[in-house]
């Protein structure tokens, strides 16, 4: 008691403004105490109550100082705006919250939207507000004000501008015409934004009529929510568009602000036409201790707001998957005819990666050249409609995760034994693929190094560099770890690419590259329209390819840069170089351990290029259809119990 003895004797009304607000914060830290007790809290708040009642000087020091902070503080944006991005963008959003991290504030302001989140910085405060019952209300209420009815007018006021301002949000909003041109123009809400003025309008005459009619303002009331309503239904009609023509994270933000302004404009209506004003006023201030709260996480923000593009994303790689997934033995076979076209041609990779190698650029150019010459033998792999093995599991994922999408209904058991009979094909998919792979990389390695030793007279690599490669895939150093990180890296190319598939319909490129008649003129219609239909099926894999090959060259030369040692071990690259290094040193080779070592390494690079990619972009796709963790047990012990009763299901074709 002695701490509030020295607060009380500091209070003074006619303090400067930042004194004043000083000595509010300075209430606030000395109620919260150590923020272990809420009882405590409100025994504080009631030790507070009972010291101003007995003195009467004190009393009207505390009034004074009221009167003045109602009058010179804001209120308004603490109950309109705050929350809410100053800017209806995500970029802005994200730099003001980075900026609320970073910089102080200051209390020598008269915006409350400021000022609240010093006073009441912590969630106990939500906690110990709302543990405060009506009689203590009522009580501080009296205490605060020497006119209960104009402070009570005042707030009225007060509630009703900033439903007028989150109206006129809500109304400008709804005008942007990147959500207008997306409503559902057939619905009979389309318009109801234009209504808004008026409605408010309504509802300030009625409720602030000298003799005021309670019908009329129930209808007024009526009338309003009705709009906002239909304002709801008009912006749901927008999720629809999306789903079918693409997704941005800034029109999800926009949105998602929307929405949450039209919540706002409930909760301030409910607490405007409140009998009890002063229990109204401590809830709301209550709720936006948790508002302050939730906009101080970065990543909350990025989370709540890029949920709809994850499933969008993974909707679009699980229209790619699709294909990489053989059901009968044709289809299992012509994997494998796939899978060794893609592993001729990633010897031409592996001797281009060498010849990069032996030119002796810098660490950058290296990586530099080696990306483009991955994603260049990447894009040959896919236009000549062969497959690589590790390309396949984040593309896979999604499909898979697809076929939960009805695990909710009544016949849940039938769609989960439908999906590991999808896990089986899934497994034996990417078994054929990585074999295809592997088996036919070797040889043409082998032959690719005779050519060049009937050309040069010397074999692909110097027998120096031969072990150097040894030395780095050998399985006693960090190959494993290295593979995993790869299939991280293969994850992050999938999702680019299902982020540039989207792009590229969100903004309707391939309706621009058939019709644009800049396009046309040089083009022809019909070059144009085959164009436009080769880059709608192929921008996906084109991405992938380009930012997979980039980050397998360029990752080990940014990470070096910061002395990490970061290498990428692809199973497919690394087998490639393993042969080349074999046939430079012959068969003698054979005779040391360290290429045993080198061989035993990969199958368990393939294991981990595969696992991690497809791990990841499972969980992505199980969060984009909300599969539960109940739900996703259920599928673990499914998929064991085919494994111990047929193994072989998931290597070979039934």
């Amino acid at each position: 008691m002695k701490d509030l003895a020295s607060l009380l004797k500091a209070l003074d009304p006619d303090a400067g403004l930042a004194q004043r607000h000083v000595w509010l914060i300075k209430l606030f830290e000395w109620i919260r105490g150590d923020e272990t007790s809420v009882p405590a809290a409100v025994a504080r708040v009631q030790a507070f109550i009972d010291a101003v009642e007995i003195q009467p000087e004190l009393r009207a020091r505390l009034q004074a100082w009221w009167q003045t902070l109602i009058q010179t503080v804001d209120i308004t944006t603490l109950l309109a705006d705050f929350g809410f991005a100053p800017r209806t963008a995500f970029v802005s959003e994200l730099a003001e919250r980075l900026r609320r991290k970073w910089l102080p504030g200051t209390p020598e302001t008269v915006d409350a939207s400021e000022l609240f989140p010093l006073v009441a910085p912590t969630r106990f405060d939500a906690q110990w507000m709302g543990a405060l019952e009506e009689p203590q209300i009522a009580r501080l209420s009296q205490l605060l004000s020497a006119s209960p009815e104009m402070d009570t007018l005042h707030w009225h006021y007060s509630l009703m501008d900033a439903l007028a301002y989150c109206t006129a949000q809500i109304r400008a909003t709804g005008f942007a015409p990147e959500l207008r041109l997306r409503m559902n123009r057939a619905t009979p809400h389309a318009r109801a934004f234009h209504a808004l003025p008026a409605d408010i309008d309504g509802l300030r005459n009625a409720f602030f009529k000298p003799e005021r009619d309670e019908a009329q303002l129930q209808a007024a009331i009526a009338q309003y929510r009705e709009r906002l309503d239909a304002c709801r239904q008009a912006v749901n009609s927008i999720y629809t568009h999306l789903e079918e023509n693409g997704i941005s994270v800034g029109m999800v933000f926009r949105l998602r602000q929307l929405r949450e302004r039209m919540l706002r404009v409930r909760e301030l209506l409910d607490s405007l036409v409140s009998p009890k004003p002063a229990m109204a006023a401590v809830k709301l201030l209550g709720r936006r201790v948790i508002t302050a709260q939730e906009g101080k996480s970065i990543s909350a923000l990025i989370s709540a707001n890029s949920t709809l593009l994850s499933a969008k994303v993974a909707e679009r790689s699980a229209e790619t998957g699709e294909t990489y997934i053989t059901r009968t033995r044709g289809e299992y076979r012509e994997m494998l005819g796939k899978a060794m076209g893609g592993g001729a041609v990633t010897a031409l990779t592996t001797l281009l990666k060498f010849m990069i190698v032996a030119v002796g650029l810098s660490a950058f150019w290296g990586g530099f050249w080696s990306g483009l010459m991955y994603a260049a033998s990447f894009i040959l792999i896919q236009l000549l409609h062969f497959t690589l093995a590790t390309k396949q599991p984040a593309m896979t994922a999604p499909a898979m995760a697809a076929k939960l999408k009805d695990l909710g209904s009544a016949d849940a058991a039938s769609t989960i034994e439908a999906f590991v009979d999808e896990v089986t094909h899934l497994v034996r998919s990417q078994v054929a693929a990585v074999f295809g792979n592997v088996f036919m990389v070797v040889p043409a390695v082998l032959l690719v190094n005779t050519l060049v030793l009937l050309l040069l007279g010397r074999p692909m690599i110097s027998p120096t560099e031969a072990e150097h490669v040894l030395g780095t895939l050998t399985l006693l150093g960090p190959t494993l770890m290295w593979a995993g990180f790869t299939g991280g890296i293969l994850f992050a190319a999938s999702m680019i690419a299902g982020w540039t598939e989207n792009w590229f319909v969100l903004h309707r490129l391939d309706s621009a590259m058939r019709h644009n008649p800049r396009i046309t003129a040089v083009l022809g219609s019909e070059r144009a329209a085959r164009w436009s239909s080769f880059m709608r099926d192929n921008i996906s894999g084109f991405a992938s390819n380009i930012a997979l090959g980039f980050m397998l060259g360029l990752i080990p030369a940014f990470t070096g840069f910061f002395g990490v040692e970061l290498q990428a071990r692809h199973v497919t690259l690394s087998t490639g170089q393993l042969a080349a290094a074999g046939a430079s040193l012959g068969l003698e080779a054979f005779k040391h351990p360290t290429i045993w070592w080198c061989v035993a390494a990969i199958p368990l690079i393939g294991a981990l290029n595969l696992g991690v990619s497809f791990y990841l972009a499972f969980r992505l796709a199980l969060q984009a259809h909300n599969v539960s963790n109940v739900d996703r047990a259920r599928i673990r012990a499914a998929i064991w119990a085919r494994w111990r009763s047929h193994p072989r299901s998931f290597f070979m074709p039934e």
